[in-house]
C-alpha cells in the first residue's frame, strides 16, 4: 500500500492524513468545500467574525493533550477563558464546569488550516463515485472526470454521505446506517457596539437554543460584537427547510428572551444550516471502522459520539488500522 484516497478534509480525514504521512505513505485528501476544516470553521463579514460551527475543544485523553501542547506551542490554538453560565427553566446560573477550553486561533478554522500544511489536500472537489475494481479504488467527480486510482480509501464522511457514495458496496453502509446525527441553525449575528451582558457564552437548556457565545470574546479575534446562536436538534428539525433569514430573525428573539436583552438591530445577520452536525453518544464507541477485504476504513466524530477529540482519535485509529492491513 502507498497511495491512499481520505475523503473529508475535517479534524478527522487531516489526522489520518498526517498520520499516513509519518508512516511513509502518500495520502491525498479530497474535500467539496472551499477549504479544509469542515465543522471546525469560520466564517467572517467584514469587521464580524463567527466561529459557526464547533465552538470548542477539550482534551481529555493523554496522546490528544499531547498534541494540545503542540498546537498550543505553534500558536495555532489557544485556551478560551470564557466567562459561561446556563440558563435552564428561566433562571441563570453560573456554569460549574471547570475544564479547560480550546479554540483555534486567531479563527477556529486555523487548527484545520495547521494540520493541512505538508499534506495533499485538494479542495473543491466532491467525489461522486467510488468503485473497487482489481485491488484498487477508482474515484471519479460530479462530472465523472477521474480523481485517481488509491490501494486503499479512508472516508470520513457524514455517515449518510457514505451510504450515497458506497451503497451496498460495502457492509460498513449497513452498520453507518444505524448512526443517528442531528442537525443544527447557527446564527450569526453582528453588532454595532458590545453588548450589555456579563457573560461570554451560555448553555441554554431551553426549547429553541442549545448554545449562546460572544465569538469576540476568544482569543485573538476582532473586536466587533459577533454573537453565534445554536438552535437545539429538536427546533432545528422542526424548521429545517425554512429560509435562513427567518430562522435567523426567530432565534433572534429566542435570544432576547432567553437573556432579557433588548437587542439593537444586528449589523449583520445570517444562518447557516449544519444537516450532520451532531452526533448521538455511541454505547460502544469503536473509533475505526474497517473493511479489510476492499482496504476501506470509515472514521469521524460519528463512529465514536461526538466532539473534536473524538474525530482527531477517530482519524488516528483509522489510519493505523489500515497501516496495519498493508
Amino acid at each position: 500500500m502507498g497511495d491512499v484516497a481520505v475523503i473529508g478534509a475535517g479534524i478527522a480525514g487531516l489526522a489520518a492524513a498526517g498520520e499516513l504521512a509519518a508512516r511513509g505513505l502518500r495520502p491525498v485528501v479530497f474535500d467539496k468545500g472551499r477549504g479544509p476544516g469542515g465543522r471546525v470553521s469560520t466564517r467572517r463579514a467584514g469587521a464580524f467574525s463567527f466561529d459557526h460551527g464547533a465552538q470548542y475543544f477539550t482534551a481529555r485523553e493523554s496522546e490528544f493533550r499531547a498534541r494540545v501542547d503542540a498546537w498550543l506551542a505553534a500558536g495555532a490554538v489557544a485556551r478560551w477563558d470564557a466567562r459561561i453560565v446556563a440558563f435552564e427553566n428561566g433562571t441563570r446560573r453560573a456554569s460549574s464546569d471547570p475544564i479547560a477550553r480550546y479554540v483555534g486561533t486567531p479563527e477556529m478554522n486555523a487548527l484545520p488550516k495547521h494540520l493541512a500544511r505538508g499534506l495533499d489536500v485538494r479542495c473543491s472537489l466532491r467525489v461522486a463515485r467510488a468503485e473497487f475494481r482489481e485491488r484498487r479504488w477508482l474515484l471519479r467527480d460530479e462530472n465523472e472526470a477521474p480523481l485517481g486510482e488509491f490501494d486503499a480509501l479512508l472516508a470520513t464522511l457524514p455517515h449518510a454521505q457514505f451510504i450515497e457514495l458506497l451503497g451496498a458496496a460495502t457492509p460498513l453502509s449497513a452498520r453507518a446506517a444505524t448512526s443517528v446525527v442531528e442537525p443544527c441553525w447557527a446564527v450569526l449575528a453582528g453588532f454595532a457596539a458590545r453588548l450589555d451582558t456579563d457573560f461570554d457564552a451560555a448553555f441554554c437548556n431551553a426549547p429553541a437554543l442549545s448554545w449562546i457565545a460572544r465569538n469576540s470574546s476568544k482569543p485573538g479575534r476582532s473586536t466587533a460584537e459577533s454573537w453565534v446562536l445554536h438552535a437545539t436538534p429538536a427546533w432545528t428539525r422542526a424548521h429545517l427547510e425554512e429560509p435562513k433569514e427567518l430562522v435567523a430573525a426567530a432565534l433572534l428573539r429566542e435570544f432576547e428572551h432567553l437573556t432579557g436583552l433588548r437587542l439593537p438591530a444586528p449589523a449583520h445577520l445570517d444562518a447557516h444550516r449544519w444537516r450532520y452536525a451532531l452526533p448521538a453518544p455511541v454505547a460502544t464507541p469503536e473509533p475505526a471502522w474497517l473493511d479489510p477485504e476492499r482496504q476501506l476504513a470509515l472514521a469521524g466524530d460519528a463512529c465514536v459520539g461526538g466532539r473534536v477529540e473524538g474525530a482527531f482519535t477517530s482519524g488516528l485509529a483509522a489510519a493505523r488500522a489500515l497501516f496495519a492491513q498493508r
